[in-house]
């Protein structure tokens, strides 16, 4: 039995799949399985990975099902006690693995394990992540796991590590969300148990613009996602505060389609006091006025300058 078993979901990443798969191949930490699940890829994915002869890796071959049952097929393939999460398109550090065996030696009580990534943007730019807590050089148990993750995501679907029996009781990804799914799950690692951040990047993300026209019919799905903690919310401060700086990014993806009445209908869920006051005058601008600032955004990303709502 591997000490990890890594899981890649694959679907249309010929230009991406031989760096990711070569970046776990180089870990320094060798205990480990690789399960590839090829989720119906249409393009040359496949013929990348012929040049590999490592027993430790394993291609599972599926019809286009989606990331949900395709990541889900992956760990109810793996043997590994712990699972380590890597998207097709993004890149592991040599010492990845390594430091997410330091959260786990850390504390083996914890049900999800992360460590720190940087974020590579469009033209190139690399841009550092921004957490909502306080934390040094060592690894944590990050206290309140809600509140820490309104900036960026301390998970994220190529940097974390969880105990295979806990992903199981969660009844894994959700197959309803096209979009998201990720997200849920940290939600319900969250509402589970302790989770340990480790503050030594280790992974790159290769970041797509979700408020593109091309994710818009995924904007129902994150709508549902969010509504489905309603309950969870009404005892739990910091996740309602979650789940409104989440209803805030969803309005604004609504406002960039001039979908005014959807994004009016979920602004009057937000409890304004959740947000900083960049937010709030964001959420009150014209549509035509936030289209514009946005591609005022790609130009600066363009300059290697990075602006969001929290800077």
């Amino acid at each position: 039995m591997p000490f990890f078993s890594v899981v890649i979901p694959l679907y249309n990443k010929e230009s991406y799949i031989q760096d990711t798969l070569d970046s776990v191949l180089n870990q320094y930490f060798n205990d480990f399985e690789v399960i590839i699940v090829n989720d119906g890829s249409t393009d040359n994915s496949l013929k990348q990975l012929e040049k590999y002869k490592d027993k430790r890796i394993r291609i599972i071959h599926q019809k286009n099902q989606g990331a949900s049952t395709t990541r889900n097929n992956a760990i109810n393939a793996s043997t590994g006690k712990y699972i380590a999460t890597l998207d097709a398109d993004d890149l592991w550090k040599k010492d990845h693995l390594t430091e997410l065996k330091k959260c786990i030696d850390f504390n083996h009580q914890a049900v999800l394990y992360c460590n720190n990534y940087k974020i590579k943007r469009h033209n190139g730019l690399i841009s550092d992540t921004t957490f909502n807590f306080n934390y040094g050089s060592k690894c944590i148990i990050v206290n309140d796991f809600f509140k820490a993750n309104i900036i960026n995501f301390i998970p994220s679907s190529s940097s974390v590590a969880f105990k295979k029996s806990d992903f199981l009781k969660l009844n894994g990804y959700n197959k309803k969300l096209r979009s998201g799914q990720d997200i849920d799950l940290w939600i319900k690692f969250g509402l589970l148990g302790p989770i340990v951040f480790n503050p030594k990047p280790t992974m790159l993300y290769n970041y797509y613009d979700e408020t593109s026209l091309s994710q818009s019919n995924y904007n129902s799905d994150r709508y549902l996602l969010i509504e489905s903690y309603k309950n969870e919310e009404l005892n739990n401060d910091s996740l309602k505060l979650y789940m409104d700086v989440n209803r805030y990014a969803l309005a604004i993806r609504h406002k960039l389609l001039f979908e005014k009445d959807i994004s009016r209908k979920i602004i009057e869920e937000i409890d304004t006091s959740n947000l900083n006051l960049k937010q709030k005058i964001l959420l009150k601008l014209p549509c035509h006025f936030l289209v514009t600032l946005k591609k005022i955004q790609k130009i600066l990303i363009k300059n290697k300058i990075y602006l969001s709502a929290f800077k």
